[in-house]
C-alpha cells in the first residue's frame, strides 16, 4: 500500500448538472477501501467544551470517539481514512497523525506503554492514508460526503459518524462489509430497532417485506415521521455503505431548508438503481452526539475497569457537584 499521502484540500464546487469521478460501473471492484469520517460539525451540543476542543475528540473516559471510529474502520480492513473537517478543528488532524516528539518525550520518562499505544492509534505512515478536505460550510451530511469525492478510491465507500459510538464483539463497519461483498444491495444503511415513542428523532427505514433477519431489502427511508405513520421501527444510525453513483445522485440533488444537501434524498434517489438494504447490526450503540449518550457510555465503559467500578457501585452516596 502507499505509503501515509496526507493530503489537505477544500471542497470543491461543481455546477449542478456537472458529473463527478467517481462514478459506478459494473467493472469496478465492490471492495469498500474508503471511509469517511464528516467531522466538520461546530458541537453546539456540547458548548463551551466544544469551543476549543472538537465534540469527536470529547473522550469516553481516555479514548476519543474519533478513535473508537478509526479503530472500527481498521477492523474493517479500509485503506483510506477520509475526514472532511473544518478550518477550526486543526486539532484533528494534530490528533490522527504521529507525533514523535511526544513519543519520544515519554520514553525519556519510562513512560513506554502510553507512547506505543499513542503509536498504535495514529495513523501508521506505512501502511495506511489519510487525507483531510475542508469544509468551510456545513451544508449537511450529504455534501460533507460529496466534499470527499476527489480522494476517495474506485468503489463503495464507507460513511462513519464518530457521534454514533457502536462496540460489539465484532466491528459494525466490518459485519456490514462482510454482508455487502455478498451482493445484497448497492446501498447499505445500519439500522437499530426504537421505540414508537423514539422513531421521530430518526429516519427510518421502509422495508420490502420481512424485517425480521440481519439484512433487509428496502423501498427506502423516511426521515423523521411521526410514530403513527413510521413504515417500521427500523431507524437509520451513523454508518452506510454507499455504492459509487452516489456521488453524481448528491451532485444532482436540489439543496434544502438552509441551503443543505441531504444524504437520505441522495439514497433514496439511487435505490430503484442500485438497490438499499438495511443492516441489523449486532453491537451496542451509544448516541455520544447527546450529554445523555455520552454520560451512559462513560458510565458503560467505566462499568469494565476494576478501579471505577466501585466508583459506580457507590455513586448514590456521593455528593451532587455544586451549582
Amino acid at each position: 500500500m502507499p505509503r501515509c499521502s496526507v493530503r489537505l484540500t477544500v471542497c470543491p464546487t461543481y455546477r449542478q448538472g456537472e458529473p463527478v469521478v467517481n462514478t459506478s460501473s459494473p467493472k469496478v471492484s465492490q471492495k469498500v477501501r474508503t471511509a469517511i469520517f464528516p467531522v466538520a460539525g461546530l458541537g453546539t451540543r456540547f458548548l463551551p467544551a466544544t469551543k476549543a476542543t472538537p465534540k469527536e475528540l470529547l473522550p469516553v473516559l481516555d479514548k476519543p470517539l474519533l478513535q473508537f471510529a478509526m479503530d472500527e474502520a481498521r477492523d474493517a480492513g479500509i485503506e483510506r481514512m477520509i475526514f472532511v473537517s473544518h478550518p477550526s478543528k486543526s486539532a484533528i488532524e494534530r490528533y490522527v497523525h504521529h507525533d514523535e516528539e511526544l513519543c519520544d518525550a515519554l520514553r525519556s520518562k519510562g513512560k513506554h506503554g502510553i507512547a506505543d499505544r499513542l503509536g498504535k492509534d495514529a495513523i501508521d505512515p506505512v501502511a495506511e492514508q489519510a487525507h483531510f478536505v475542508m469544509q468551510p460550510t456545513p451544508l449537511g451530511l450529504g455534501h460533507a460526503v460529496l466534499c470527499a469525492v476527489d480522494e476517495v478510491l474506485p468503489g463503495p465507500v464507507a460513511v462513519i459518524l464518530p457521534d454514533d459510538l457502536i462496540v460489539g464483539q465484532k466491528g459494525c463497519l466490518r459485519e456490514m462489509i462482510e454482508a455487502y461483498e455478498t451482493g445484497v444491495a448497492g446501498h447499505m444503511v445500519a439500522t437499530m430497532e426504537v421505540s414508537r415513542d423514539e422513531v421521530s428523532a430518526y429516519g427510518v427505514l421502509d422495508p420490502d417485506g420481512d424485517v425480521e433477519g440481519q439484512c433487509m431489502t428496502a423501498r427506502g427511508m423516511v426521515e423523521k415521521p411521526e410514530a403513527d405513520a413510521a413504515p417500521s421501527l427500523q431507524a437509520v444510525v451513523g454508518r452506510y455503505i454507499l455504492d459509487a453513483s452516489i456521488f453524481d445522485d448528491l451532485r444532482q440533488q436540489d439543496p434544502g431548508l438552509g441551503g443543505e444537501i441531504q444524504l437520505t434524498d441522495a439514497i433514496a434517489k439511487g435505490i430503484e438503481r442500485v438497490g438499499l438494504c438495511g443492516f441489523r447490526f449486532s453491537g451496542q450503540r451509544f448516541d455520544c452526539g447527546s450529554k445523555a449518550g455520552m454520560l451512559r457510555a462513560t458510565l458503560a465503559f467505566a462499568g469494565r475497569h476494576d478501579e471505577f467500578r466501585s466508583i459506580l457501585e457507590d455513586h448514590a452516596s456521593l455528593p451532587l457537584a455544586a451549582e
